[in-house]
């Protein structure tokens, strides 16, 4: 048994055999012509019939992963058509006289690296999406087909990158799992992993050899991890938890599709918490009416720095777009307590239960907040978004998020950048203070969402994970009446 550590980017467990795909890339090859403008139309041609491709990709990807999904194939179109692009390549063939297949992959090389020495990752994973439209031209120039995977039963996916075009292309019938050798969480394949709900690791260093092919493996999305040619009590430990997943899943599927009513006949909604974006497919899978709390701390909390705008906007968008219209419910940082970020510097307190965190912190940094913000109200304007106040105490703390959040609105007006105008903003009842004037708070927003851990332990001066006593259960049963 040999075991691989990579970064899992959809948890869930896979186990089948090894299939090892590898690129077709084209190869090419620097050649003189003479008639520069019908190079040109050549190009013009591929980057037609690259288009007309990019289309079908995009609607069968909006019938198996949906609208957010098949947005990257669109995203695709509108590079393939880019101007730089394009005068990129149509310059190269007219200053040096080239064919189009060396103009299009040198375009193609320098856009890339363009992309990949980004300081953002968020844009540094567009590098691969450069390769792939590049590698579709050149395709149509060659007039060869693109690839996909042969297999007669499903297989667990391993190669070195995997591009957007090429998972959405596999058969999903006979995907397993994905497993990358390179790859950002933030890619595109990464994305349609998670969307299609299939586990799938990268960074994960497994040889890419002919011995590899057809091993039996175990993909652990819950560890990071790929088994190859497990132990018999590995695989014996691994089908287990397969055979619990696989459970749940058959019991949700009773109840996916019907509508959300309690036993005395009430509709309620039946919302999804999740802390990052590997928690969509979930989502979708099980059927929730969309995104009661997104925990938007653990962005700050995998990160080494303070996240940027774009980083943040690009995780907020692609939730609000996978839920289509369901509502999502983002909270603002909500960092502190038992929740650190070490380039946070934040003070050390006794108690920092009680101390400095949440809203606080967001209010005494009004740059940090504002960026939250500004990503927040601009992916507003591609899905139902709503804002969550962590940790309020007072009135007028709510009258000063207000203030910030108008000045935030003002700045995106003035700039000229979309938002959703009558975005709803509601505050968490947490604390004894806020319960205190909740009706005074009422009038202030449009929303309350009560947390009944940190409001149990402020209440009754003890942690939910304490072991409660026979009085203080009394006391909890109480508390509600009062």
């Amino acid at each position: 048994m040999v075991i691989y550590e990579g970064k899992a980017v959809f948890e869930g467990i896979a186990i089948g055999k090894l299939y090892v795909y590898k690129k077709q890339e084209q190869s090419v090859k620097r050649v003189k012509i003479d008639d520069p403008e019908a190079e040109k139309k050549r190009y013009a041609d591929a980057k037609e019939t690259a288009i007309t491709q990019l289309q079908g990709l995009y609607e069968k990807a909006l019938k198996e992963v949906g609208e957010s999904g098949a947005e990257i194939f669109m995203a695709h179109q509108m590079m393939v058509d880019d101007d730089d692009y394009i005068e990129s390549v149509e310059n190269i063939i007219d200053t040096e006289s080239v064919n189009a297949e060396y103009a299009v992959a040198t375009t193609g090389d320098n856009f890339a690296k363009m992309f990949s020495e980004m300081e953002e990752e968020y844009f540094r994973g567009r590098a691969a999406d450069i390769k792939d439209i590049t590698e579709r031209i050149l395709n149509a120039l060659s007039g060869g087909g693109s690839g996909g995977i042969v297999s007669d039963e499903p297989v667990i996916v391993v190669a070195d990158d995997l591009a957007p075009s090429e998972t959405v292309q596999m058969d999903k019938e006979k995907i397993l799992s994905f497993v990358t050798v390179h790859g950002s969480a933030n890619s595109h394949t990464s994305i349609l992993a998670k969307t299609m709900s299939i586990p799938a690791l990268i960074g994960c260093p497994v040889p890419l050899t002919d011995e590899s092919q057809g091993q039996l493996a175990v993909v652990d999305g819950y560890e990071g991890k790929l088994y190859v040619d497990p132990d018999p009590e590995v695989l014996a430990e691994k089908k287990k938890l397969l055979l619990k997943e696989e459970e749940k899943k058959s019991l949700l599927e009773r109840l996916k599709g019907k509508e959300n009513i309690t036993l005395d006949g009430q509709k309620i909604n039946l919302y999804a918490n999740i802390g990052n974006t590997k928690d969509l497919g979930l989502v979708l899978q099980n059927d929730a009416g969309g995104i009661g709390l997104f925990r938007s701390e653990f962005i700050y909390l995998g990160s080494d720095h303070y996240p940027t705008e774009e980083e943040q906007f690009a995780i907020y968008k692609q939730v609000a777009q996978t839920l289509a219209g369901k509502k999502v419910i983002i909270r603002t940082l909500d960092i502190g307590a038992d929740k650190q970020a070490d380039y946070f510097e934040l003070p050390k307190e006794e108690n920092p239960a009680m101390g400095l965190r949440a809203i606080r912190i967001c209010l005494t940094r009004p740059e940090v907040f504002k960026t939250q913000l500004r990503a927040i109200l601009r992916a507003s304007a591609f899905g139902k978004v709503s804002i969550m106040f962590p940790m309020i105490i007072s009135v007028e703390e709510v009258k000063k998020i207000k203030v910030i959040v108008n000045d935030v609105k003002k700045e995106l007006e003035d700039a000229g950048i979309e938002y959703d105008k009558n975005i709803e903003l509601g505050i968490m009842i947490e604390t004894p203070a806020a319960v205190m004037v909740a009706d005074e708070l009422a009038e202030e927003v449009d929303f309350f969402s009560v947390g009944t851990n940190d409001l149990t332990q402020y209440t009754l001066a003890i942690d939910m994970t304490d072991r409660i006593s026979p009085w203080m259960s009394s006391m909890i049963r109480i508390i509600p009446q009062l």
